[in-house]
């Protein structure tokens, strides 16, 4: 018989950004397993509250038409928005940018059981790279194919547009920053971003300097930890 600890770290290490750490713990009050990551004193993420993550993709993928999808995914995280364009039969490639290799380890480990076949699904393709430099410079976001287009970039790397893990990431949400990376979108593609943050209408008009169609939708989930409803908002360019 196998005996669950109420909680275990599954895996640490230092980063050019400071110790990640993936733990698992038994949540008491639902008495299911969650897994979380830290980056050195900050949460970055938690299985307990995945619905924004997931609706990223489908928001996204939904305003992209057509079939056999070419789709980027900036941020590996636990896996959730990955796993949810492999769900939508018209994803033909996935390449999803992770900036710190750990984190590829643990989906190449299988320490993710909600992600399990990501790592091996053979539309996936797992990249450590900085998705903001690729996205700025000349060779985008294959390593193999310099300049591949893609139907939908989907990012969720950063808490929000205003709240960002690293300074030079900045960059990205200005008009110049999400022009160049436009330059690998295919015609009719999509770009989707997760935040963290309420609806932000100066990001919203940054968008609209790039892109012709620009919304914002906010994705409310239960949250038992405050007993009642979280929001966060995936906006959505094309």
């Amino acid at each position: 018989m196998t005996v669950r600890l109420p909680f275990e770290e599954l895996d640490s290490q230092t980063t050019p950004m400071g110790e990640i750490n993936l733990r698992r713990r038994i949540e008491p009050s639902l008495q299911v397993d969650v897994y979380e990551v830290k980056l050195g004193d900050e949460f970055l993420m938690s299985s307990l509250f995945t619905v924004a993550e997931i609706e990223l993709a489908r928001l996204g993928l939904a305003e992209v038409d057509g079939g056999d999808l070419d789709v980027v995914v900036g941020g590996l995280g636990l896996g959730y928005t990955a796993v949810a364009a492999l769900e939508d039969d018209r994803v033909d490639a996935l390449v999803v940018v992770e900036a710190l290799p750990a984190v590829i380890g643990w989906h190449e480990r299988g320490l993710l059981p909600e992600a399990a076949g990501l790592a091996d699904d053979a539309r996936t393709r797992l990249v450590q790279g900085d998705f903001f430099a690729m996205a700025a410079g000349e060779d985008g976001f294959d390593p193999h194919t310099s300049g591949r287009t893609f139907d939908a970039i989907l990012l969720d790397v950063d808490h929000s547009p205003r709240h960002v893990l690293h300074d030079s990431h900045a960059r990205f949400y200005t008009t110049a920053g999400l022009r160049r990376m436009r330059r690998f979108l295919a015609p009719g593609g999509v770009f989707a971003l997760w935040s963290d943050d309420p609806p932000d209408d100066d990001f919203l008009a940054v968008l609209r300097e790039v892109f012709d169609h620009v919304r914002a939708e906010v994705v409310s989930f239960r949250n038992f930890i405050i007993d009642g409803e979280s929001t966060n908002t995936v906006y959505v360019a094309s």
